[in-house]
């Protein structure tokens, strides 16, 4: 699979990331599968969050990789924290703590990327900095980035923090793409759609901060996926046409769509099944034409000026 820079980082990763939100859901065998399946793909990037299945996700997945040092080195982890039950937490403390835990569930000594999960309106960036340097000094995190954060969330965060916040995971789909349709509304009084972001997508290219896109087939916050979905069908109309086009699945063009945008986003596949996953993986070869982005980016509702 081709790679991409992580934000300003070192490190090279594979274009799609492979979310295991839901691999708690799987037996021993099929996780292992699972697994091998994406390894099998070129994708080693692996996202995890601490509240995954409570943890079980990520002790899941260490024990379907089969994980020991060999093995540790062939893979790129990256876990989330910050959430805890009624509340957000970014104190010191918790965030220690946390990657303590995740560290033990993953059976690893440290975590290529830790990213802060929603923001935190209690936050003080300078307990953030100290629990940063803590981490990255002991060896236990080597780079750090938020999740769903505005620009003006992660440059308070970098008002004390000294480490270059290397990406931000943000929910984007053809059908919830509001941080890309508010930029075609500019100076537009009745404009399609509302800035809610503060223009995250481009402050992100500016910054060389990697978007990761999460529930790239969801509509809604989690109300269902548009691919096959009776409420969308021009759209689907326009993916499958598409995908006839590639001799691939709708699921590879929905994929495709969103690595096609030059902001070069690395999408979380939030997938439990092995071949869709494959499905998903394929999108990395696959290059729409702009007429191609346009003609889904429409079909689903979404209106030029």
């Amino acid at each position: 699979m081709r790679t991409i820079p992580l934000g300003t980082s070192t490190l090279e990763v594979p274009a799609i990331a492979i979310g295991c939100m839901r691999i708690g859901s799987l037996d021993k065998k099929e996780a292992e599968h699972f697994v091998r399946t994406a390894l099998e793909e070129g994708a080693n990037f692996f996202d995890h969050a601490d509240i995954y299945g409570k943890g079980k996700c990520e002790e899941v997945f260490a024990e379907a990789v089969g994980m020991n040092p060999g093995v540790r080195d062939s893979l790129i982890l990256q876990s989330k924290c910050g959430i805890r039950p009624g509340m957000f937490d970014f104190s010191k403390e918790h965030i220690v703590e946390s990657v303590d835990g995740i560290l033990k569930r993953l059976r690893t000594d440290y975590l290529d990327v830790l990213l802060l999960h929603r923001p935190d309106t209690l936050v003080e960036p300078e307990e953030v900095a100290e629990a940063f340097d803590l981490l990255e000094s002991s060896g236990k995190v080597r780079h750090f980035g938020v999740s769903n954060q505005n620009p003006m969330q992660i440059q308070l965060l970098q008002k004390a923090v000294k480490q270059p916040i290397v990406a931000n995971q943000l929910q984007l789909s053809i059908t919830n793409a509001t941080m890309i349709s508010q930029g075609f509304n500019v100076n537009m009084e009745n404009g399609s759609a509302v800035n809610r972001d503060g223009s995250v997508l481009d402050f992100c290219r500016l910054h060389d901060i990697t978007i990761q896109p999460w529930s790239p087939f969801q509509y809604g916050f989690f109300e269902g996926v548009f691919l096959g979905n009776d409420k969308f069908p021009e759209l689907n109309r326009q993916i499958d046409e598409v995908a006839a086009k590639y001799d691939v699945s709708n699921t590879t063009i929905a994929v495709a769509w969103l690595l096609r945008h030059p902001a070069n986003m690395q999408p979380v596949i939030g997938t439990a099944n092995a071949e869709r996953l494959k499905q998903c993986c394929q999108a990395a070869d696959i290059r729409l034409t702009r007429e191609e982005w346009y003609a889904i980016y429409r079909s689903a509702g979404n209106v030029l000026p």
